[in-house]
Parts: C-alpha cells; structure tokens; sequence
C-alpha cells in the first residue's frame, strides 16, 4: 500500500530550513525543527513552557491525522518534552505547525534555529458514531480504573 503524498507549505520564517525528514530508514516519526529567528535563540527556563514555531504549514490527506511528540533524546537527556504529547494536528488545519515544549529539567534549555525539537507521526484516523445507551455490556474488568490490571 502506497503512503498517501502529504503536501506542505514553508512559511517565510520558515525559509532554509530542512523539511520535515525520517532521519533512519526504519523511523515512525518525522523530525521537526524550531523557526526562532537566527541569532535569536528561544531560553526555556526550568519549568517554564513555550509555543515554538516550525515554520511549517500542511493539508494532510482525509482520514488521516499528525501526531506531534517528543524526541526521546531531548527528553532524556534534558528534561524537555512536548507538553500536550501527542498534540494532534487534524486534516483540516491548514495553519503553522507548532509545538508546546516545556523544561521539566534543572537547566535552561536553548532552542536554536533548526534545532530538532519534536517529531511528527501521520496516522490513519477511524471516526467513529456514538450511540447513547441505558447500559453496557459487562467485562471482567468493569470499572477498574487506574492501576486496576496490574502494577
């Protein structure tokens, strides 16, 4: 089965930067990188959040949707992450592509332009009809909640 094409638009902060790419063969997720003017890096103190531009506009196909999500090694290694992982970008969007990141570390961190911040996952989407109901149908499980299954 083909991967449908994914059209997108490089707005004019967005100039000369790499397109979103798959950086291994193997990978799920497209890297996204930071639009912060150069010269002007983004200071994210301990605990603080910022809406960080990609430059990058996009008209996914229909049914499907991106998924934005952290960089294991910012997070590892730094303690930054995507705030509202995974920020789903709908079909319909046609606006800039940013991402929340916020410094769960003990360091400032410095976002420069081009800086590999997030990366992005397109993935089919299933709607689904909700149907009011007066009951469920029972499960062993019933309404087990946090922890309920097990460790």
């Amino acid at each position: 089965m083909a991967s449908p094409p994914v059209r997108y638009l490089t707005l004019p902060h967005g100039k000369g930067l790499e397109p979103p790419a798959y950086e291994s063969a193997s990978a799920a997720g497209l890297d996204l990188r930071a639009a912060v003017n150069t010269g002007e890096p983004l200071i994210l103190a301990p605990g603080q959040r910022a809406l960080v531009p990609t430059g990058l506009a996009m008209a996914l196909p229909d049914g499907h949707e991106a998924q934005v999500r952290p960089r294991s090694g910012l997070a590892a290694k730094h303690g930054v992450t995507v705030l509202n992982s995974p920020g789903t970008i709908d079909a319909d969007y046609r606006g800039e592509v940013k991402v929340i990141l916020i410094n769960h570390g003990d360091e400032p961190f410095v976002i420069e332009r081009g800086m590999r911040i997030a990366q992005m996952v397109i993935a089919p989407v299933t709607r689904v009809q909700m149907i009011a109901a007066d009951n469920l149908d029972e499960t062993e499980r019933g309404a087990g909640g946090f922890g309920s299954t097990g460790a």
